[in-house]
């Protein structure tokens, strides 16, 4: 059964507020509807886009060492969780360790299939899907209240939040997984903008799909009407913030209708729609403190590009 968290906003309401400030942002939540999320797959198994083979090939040597952090009978809790890929990796590493997986999205009907392939392959396995927003206040469910709780965040989605965010979402974990839980965190690390650009603007246009995407759910969802050949994707590397934007840039000057309320585009002007932080490996730790955690080990690849943290909370 698929545990739901309502959105305290709407659709509508959350794409007034971002369009009709200065800048104009929309939140990177909005990304994933089922087109979406199909997107975000195809995304992670280009060739320019090093992020998810890196980590996966990484999580797959360390997971023994992961696992084996996780006290015998724990609740396996991932955090932006609409693929099981990772999470097998340390289900499977040691047999028995996790009694249960709950893993949190935004996308529910992801979830809802990813519950019924792991009910299958994974029979022995509680697996309780948390519709909403990880970012809010979790309620675990009831028949997982009593298991010792163990975090994972990969993906480098911590990436998404800019450093006050992921500062909140930290300290909110703390409470979430309590005093002494583990928290295994996926980071993507700084690098050369000719190898992070291209990851974000891919030459199959994957990822302009994947942006443009969003102004077609407004459409449908906020009763907008986008002309989606009068926005380009760009991605651009923002030296002093340490990370990649994602924005929508209008062609030429236009007017929009959203939710009832017009819109004025200039020419050139841009919607901001997601951050990618890079972050080094002692910044991060830095970060992870002052949300209330300790950093106990870290695990990289050959080159340097990825990292995972090892976490436990003190407070």
């Amino acid at each position: 059964m698929l545990d739901v968290a309502i959105q305290e906003t709407s659709i509508p309401a959350t794409a007034l507020s971002g369009l009709t400030a200065s800048p104009k942002t929309l939140p990177p939540f909005l990304f994933y509807d089922d087109a979406g999320v199909a997107l975000f797959t195809e995304i992670t198994n280009l060739p320019e886009y090093y992020v998810t083979r890196t980590e996966r090939a990484l999580l797959t040597s360390v997971a023994p060492q992961i696992a084996a952090l996780a006290d015998p009978g724990s609740v396996l809790i991932e955090y932006g969780a609409s693929d099981e890929g990772k999470a097998a990796l340390l289900l499977d590493a040691t047999p028995g360790r996790f009694a249960a997986y709950l893993p949190i999205d935004v996308a529910g009907n992801a979830l809802d299939a990813m519950a019924h392939r792991l009910r299958r392959s994974h029979p022995n396995l509680r697996v309780h899907p948390y519709c909403g927003d990880f970012l809010r206040p979790i309620s675990l469910a009831d028949t997982v209240a009593g298991l010792p709780r163990f975090g994972f965040f990969p993906g480098s989605t911590i990436g998404n939040l800019d450093p006050e965010g992921a500062r909140s979402f930290l300290a909110q974990a703390a409470i979430t997984l309590g005093v002494g839980a583990w928290l295994i965190v996926g980071v993507d690390l700084r690098k050369a903008e000719d190898i992070l650009i291209p990851a974000y603007d891919d030459a199959a246009g994957v990822t302009a799909r994947f942006n443009l995407n969003l102004l077609r759910r407004l459409n449908r969802e906020a009763g907008a009407n986008f002309d989606l050949t009068a926005f380009a994707h760009r991605a651009v590397w923002n030296t002093s913030e340490g990370r990649i934007e994602m924005h929508l840039q209008s062609l030429h000057a236009q007017t929009v209708d959203v939710a009832g309320t017009r819109i004025a585009f200039a020419a050139g002007e841009t919607i901001h729609t997601e951050n990618s932080y890079k972050h080094t490996i002692t910044g991060f730790q830095a970060l992870a403190r002052s949300g209330g955690w300790s950093p106990l080990h870290v695990w990289t690849d050959d080159r340097q590009f990825f990292a995972i943290h090892a976490l436990r909370a003190t407070a």
